[in-house]
């Protein structure tokens, strides 16, 4: 499985958030742009239900893997340069 960006999930995450509690609040006219994101974050964790997906992002930022470095980006780039 691909692994998204940790900065790309957290906006994900954080729009997702943002969007329930707005719901909450009884905020009208919320449920393509909370239906949008939903699909999405099941998309980028590889998952189909919003439950697993949060579980999943959970835990992909809280891996070691789940971070990215400069220097680990740098070794990406040599290794596709050569």
């Amino acid at each position: 499985m691909l692994i998204p960006d940790p900065h790309y999930l957290r906006s994900l995450l954080a729009r997702y958030a943002d969007l329930r509690i707005a719901q909450c609040r009884g905020e009208q006219g919320l449920e393509q742009r909370l239906e949008d994101v939903t699909y999405t974050l099941c998309v980028a964790t590889g998952t189909t239900r919003i439950e697993d997906a949060l579980a999943t992002a959970d835990a992909l930022l809280a891996s070691p893997t789940g971070t990215t470095s400069d220097a680990g980006l740098a070794a990406d780039s040599a290794e596709l340069a050569a």
